[in-house]
């Protein structure tokens, strides 16, 4: 498999050092996407951490040039079927989320659960989420992503706050609250290692794919 990154920001480099320590070829890395030739683009798997912005910009060029891409940029999901049937129409698989920490993904497995058996006993969910103060998008998507499972399973729709403070890589807590007890579910991330471990996992994951798949639809 070769790889080319999209974005050489912290995500970048961290999702560079797990290539290179994997022994998988990186072809480049780039902040104009759109530069890179076609015919070499066709050969590699392009995985996007750059801004919503520049995705919604790219995301058309992406489709039609690469030969797989993994999106872990966020804050584009308003524009899904568009995004989608670009991906579709071109043949090009696609594995997006919120987030790639196969932590995080057993986080929203244990929420979706405890949502089921809590259902009609009277408990009030509340959803905060905490990141360094460079992320653009807030709530974060994994934050909407656990906001989404709560409404989907519980039948109420969370609030949800939202911190930016210092280099926090991200934190995100989930808590039902009845009146004779509370449940809280917390995943904290240590660094960004996490997010590019399940990134480079899931353009692994692209060979024979087909479609646009999310990420944890993969793995659950």
């Amino acid at each position: 498999m070769k790889v080319i990154i999209s974005g050489y920001g912290k995500m970048g480099h961290m999702v560079e050092a797990v290539l290179q320590r994997r022994g998988i070829e990186l072809v480049c890395a780039s902040e104009d996407v759109c530069a890179i030739p076609k015919e070499v683009a066709k050969e590699c798997v392009c995985i996007d951490f750059t801004t919503p912005e520049a995705f919604r910009a790219n995301y058309k060029t992406l489709a039609a040039n690469f030969k797989a891409v993994v999106v872990g940029t966020t804050g584009w999901y308003d524009i899904k079927d568009q995004v989608f049937a670009a991906f579709e129409a071109a043949g090009t698989p696609m594995i997006w989320g919120s987030n790639f920490s196969v932590g995080v993904i057993a986080l929203f497995a244990g929420i979706a659960r405890t949502c089921q058996v809590l259902k009609g006993h009277g408990y009030t969910p509340h959803v905060e989420e905490i990141h360094h103060i460079h992320k653009l998008d807030a709530p974060s998507g994994t934050a909407k992503s656990i906001g989404v499972l709560i409404s989907d399973f519980l039948g109420e729709e969370p609030k949800i706050d939202s911190q930016r403070i210092g280099e926090v890589p991200g934190t995100h807590i989930a808590e039902f609250l009845s009146e004779v007890d509370k449940l809280t579910f917390t995943h904290e991330a240590f660094s960004r290692q996490g997010f590019a471990e399940g990134a480079v996992d899931a353009a692994l994951m692209t060979e024979g794919l087909t479609g646009c798949h999310e990420f944890k639809d993969l793995i659950l």
